[in-house]
């Protein structure tokens, strides 16, 4: 017996030596990118138990070569604006992980885009698509453009520049993007007219998130906002709970957030508050999702103008006390490191149940290690929004048929998705000795299928 033990001490310490060793070795490649070294200790972290049980992945050198990407691509995008003045942007795409399938990964436009955020977005996305369990693999992309106060022109100048030097790297069985934020199905359309126009053929599963009309999913649009729910609903009903009027606050007000709040009301959810880049709105009586839907999709105005509808609501300048708000459940769906330790605090102190993230890495690591501390439940990004990828991998899947199914066959494909990521997690889980933490399951799920997948590959 204490044979056993000692080879299983001697296994847990080579096993915690690898992961140190390569992190090391991470953070002297890859200076000052605070992001992706964050997302890059998140998982790792997690991954010790796996390596004490596998010594086949630490000789194979799985780690090593899942934090190095396959391929990176950066490139100048020069424009004109309606003015005639002439404008350079940087561009980029990182081509992940293809163990699985093909590249898959939205395009970021926002001023913040640099190599780290990128990278740290592609890194994510390799465990995020593989819990799907559907054949895609890995890669993020973007640039530092910022498409607010442009008009229709300039935008769609800005993404044919783009395109013409990213056309170059992508296809429907070699990289698929889609959009993230700053990319709806306007620049997607924009991007995808001039990827046709290059080159002389309809391609259609070279791009997901496309309009319906011009080979998109029914459903996309809703996707990821609509999973968030499905994930959280699901988290609840593993401890006896459920959404029926519990107090909610969403971060954001783009696609995730908008169709997060559709579906937790559905869900009999109370609404309260969601916010933009300026500023967040509280409405005790709970969000008006019309009037959201109406100001942020069709006229494109700011969250503020809300209480010009609504004037028993309130408006306050800067998002970060959003979180101040008493709620059950918090939905994060702006973007990334939001929500830090004293806003976790605050929501813990204010009654919090249970947070699952809509956008990528929106809790810093103190914020998620209060939450797991304290006993919320806590569904990680990775594996609480994928179901925008889901239906993305399905778009995909009919394109190559050239056919389409109805907004209800592709809600109940991404609802049983969602299912199965939740169940998924909690096994894997409880099977390494981490009962009901989703976050830990969902790292070593994502990554265990992909080590086993390039384990069967060999070297490459």
């Amino acid at each position: 017996m204490q044979m056993v033990r000692d080879v299983k001490e001697e296994a847990r310490r080579n096993a915690n030596d690898y992961v140190h060793q390569v992190f090391e070795l991470v953070k002297r490649r890859n200076p000052g990118q605070k992001e992706f070294l964050q997302a890059v200790r998140e998982i790792f972290d997690s991954l010790r138990p796996v390596f004490a049980q596998h010594p086949e992945y630490i000789r194979d050198g799985i780690l090593e070569r899942i934090v190095e990407p396959e391929r990176i691509i950066s490139f100048r995008v020069t424009w004109e604006d309606d003015n005639g003045k002439v404008h350079v942007n940087r561009g980029y795409r990182v081509q992940y992980n293809s163990t699985l399938g093909p590249y898959k990964g939205g395009l970021r436009f926002h001023p913040s885009v640099n190599d780290s955020i990128i990278k740290f977005l592609g890194f994510e996305q390799i465990f995020k698509n593989a819990l799907t369990g559907l054949p895609i693999g890995g890669g993020k992309g973007g640039a530092d453009f910022d498409p607010k106060g442009k008009t229709d022109r300039e935008i769609m100048r800005f993404c044919q520049s783009f395109i013409t030097e990213l056309s170059k790297h992508v296809g429907p069985d070699t990289d698929v993007p889609a959009g993230d934020i700053g990319v709806g199905k306007r620049e997607i359309g924009y991007m995808f007219g001039h990827y046709k126009r290059l080159r002389n053929a309809y391609e259609a599963g070279v791009f997901t998130g496309k309009d319906p009309e011009s080979g998109g999913s029914l459903g996309r649009k809703e996707a990821t906002g609509y999973g968030l729910v499905y994930f959280t609903v699901e988290m609840l009903k593993h401890h006896g709970l459920d959404l029926e009027g519990k107090t909610t606050v969403v971060s954001g007000s783009g696609n995730v957030s908008i169709y997060a709040m559709e579906k937790a009301i559905e869900y009999g959810a109370e609404v309260v508050a969601c916010s933009d880049s300026n500023g967040y709105i509280h409405d005790p009586a709970g969000i008006n999702l019309e009037t959201v839907k109406q100001l942020k999709e069709v006229e494109r105005r700011r969250i503020k103008d809300y209480i010009l509808f609504h004037p028993n609501a309130t408006y306050t300048e800067g998002c970060a006390d959003i979180w101040s708000i008493p709620c059950e459940i918090a939905l994060p769906c702006a973007t990334q490191n939001e929500l830090d330790e004293a806003s976790a605090a605050k929501l813990i102190e204010n009654g919090l149940i249970a947070i699952a993230e809509g956008a990528n890495m929106p809790c810093d690591q103190e914020a998620i290690d209060l939450f797991l501390e304290d006993g919320i439940l806590y569904g990680p990004a990775k594996a609480a929004n994928a179901g925008g990828v889901a239906v993305s991998a399905m778009e995909m899947s009919q394109n190559s048929m050239r056919y389409s199914w109805t907004e209800q066959e592709v809600n109940e494909k991404l609802h049983r998705v969602m299912i199965d990521i939740h169940k998924n997690c909690v096994e894997t889980a409880e099977q390494y000795g981490f009962k009901n933490n989703l976050m830990v399951g969902a790292n070593i799920a994502g990554f265990k299928k992909v080590a086993d997948a390039m384990v069967a590959h060999g070297l490459h």
